[in-house]
C-alpha cells in the first residue's frame, strides 16, 4: 500500500494549491496563513491542520509541532510581482516573504518543493528576482534541482485562462529527472479548452457560496451593452454610460464558448467579473467554479472576503497532473 506524500503548506489561502495535490494523493500535515478568513476556510475544508499566524514569527527550526514532511508547497504573497499594477519586486514589502519559504526549505529539507507566483515574477526587477530566486533556492543544502515554468491553467483542464510561474525544486541527492507534465487541453493537446459556459452551468444548485448582488441599475444599462466575452471598451464614448478604464478587467463579461478571463482577487467598481447573458456579477460559487473549485468547498466569509479567497487561489484543477509527475519520486 502506497503513503500519501506528506505537505507542509505555506501562504496557504483557502488551500487550492492543497487541493489539487490532495486530489491526486497527497496528504497536508501542517499549514499557514496569516489571513484569518483564508484559515477558518482552509480549517472547515481541510481540518484544524492549519496555523494563523506571521510566517515570519514562526521558527521551523525550534518548533517541534511542526512535522517533518516530503513536499513543500506554498504561493509566497504575489503582489510585488503582479503585472496588474506597478511592481517593485525583491524590493517591496512583500517582496522578501519568499525567504521565509527558504527557512522552511532549509530547516525540512523535503524530496521536493513547488512554489507558486504570478507571471510578473519572471520579469520583475529586470529579470534579476527570478534569477536570485532561483540560486537561493539552488544553495539550500544538500542543493535543490531548480526548474520554473509558466503555466496557463487552462491548457490544464481550468475554465480560465490563467497564467502562473510554477516553480518546481528536487532536492539533488535524490535521483529523479523531474519534468514539467504537457497540457492535457488545447491545440497542443488536441483536446477542447472547458468554457466559461460549461463549468457555471447549474452553478445556482450548489449549496454554498451563491449570494447574488444587489445590482445597481447604471449597472445593467452599461452590461448591456457590452458584448459576450467583451468589457468596458464596448461601451460607445458617446454613450452617458461611458467610463474609462485602466484594465481589461473592467466590466469584462464571460464567453460562454470561451474560458474566462483571469479571475481576480479584488479591485473597486467593475471588477468582479460579470455573467453572460444576464447582466449582473458573477457569484462567488461561479467565480470557485471559473477556478474549478468543486461546489462542496465551502469558502467562509463575507462576499467580499470570499471574492479575495477565490481570487488569489491556484485553481485546484490546474496542478493535478504537476502533483501526479512528482508521485514516482515518493513513491517509487
Amino acid at each position: 500500500m502506497q503513503v500519501k506524500p506528506s505537505i507542509i503548506s505555506l501562504f496557504s489561502g483557502c488551500g487550492g494549491l492543497d487541493l489539487g495535490f490532495h486530489l491526486a494523493g497527497y496528504e497536508t500535515v501542517w499549514a499557514n496563513d496569516f489571513n484569518e478568513w483564508a484559515a477558518k476556510t482552509y480549517a472547515h475544508n481541510f481540518g484544524s491542520k492549519i496555523v494563523c499566524g506571521d510566517i515570519e514569527e514562526i521558527d521551523p527550526f525550534k518548533d517541534k509541532t511542526i512535522p517533518e514532511c516530503d513536499l513543500i508547497l506554498g504561493g509566497f504573497p504575489c503582489q510585488d510581482f503582479s503585472i496588474l499594477w506597478k511592481r517593485p519586486g525583491l524590493n517591496g514589502e512583500r517582496g522578501n516573504l519568499y525567504k521565509s519559504f527558504l527557512r522552511f526549505i532549509a530547516a525540512k529539507k523535503p524530496k521536493a518543493f513547488v512554489a507558486e507566483n504570478v507571471k510578473g515574477l519572471l520579469t520583475a526587477n529586470n529579470g534579476k528576482a527570478i534569477e536570485q530566486i532561483i540560486r537561493d533556492f539552488e544553495t539550500i543544502a544538500p542543493g535543490y534541482i531548480v526548474k520554473p515554468q509558466l503555466y496557463n491553467f487552462a491548457d490544464y483542464g481550468v475554465p480560465q485562462f490563467r497564467e502562473r510561474v510554477l516553480i518546481v525544486g528536487i532536492r539533488s541527492d535524490i535521483d529523479f529527472n523531474f519534468q514539467h507534465p504537457m497540457p492535457t487541453h488545447g491545440k497542443k493537446a488536441g483536446k477542447p479548452y472547458i468554457t466559461a459556459g460549461q463549468a457555471i452551468t447549474g452553478a445556482d444548485k450548489a449549496p454554498f457560496n451563491n449570494e447574488r448582488m444587489k445590482t445597481a441599475p447604471k449597472t445593467i444599462k452599461m452590461l448591456e451593452l457590452i458584448s459576450e466575452g467583451g468589457n468596458f471598451r464596448d461601451i460607445p464614448q458617446d454613450s452617458p454610460y461611458y467610463v474609462k478604464g485602466m484594465i481589461s478587467h473592467i466590466y469584462r463579461r464571460i464567453h460562454r464558448n470561451e474560458p474566462s478571463k483571469t479571475i481576480i482577487a479584488a479591485g473597486g467598481g467593475g471588477t468582479w467579473g460579470y455573467h453572460y447573458p444576464e447582466p449582473r456579477p458573477l457569484t462567488n460559487r461561479e467565480r470557485a467554479r471559473l477556478q474549478s473549485f468543486p461546489d462542496d468547498f465551502e469558502f467562509i466569509g463575507s462576499n467580499a472576503e470570499v471574492r479575495r479567497q477565490i481570487g488569489n487561489a491556484v485553481p485546484p484543477q490546474g496542478v493535478v497532473m504537476l502533483a501526479k509527475a512528482l508521485l514516482p519520486l515518493f513513491n517509487p
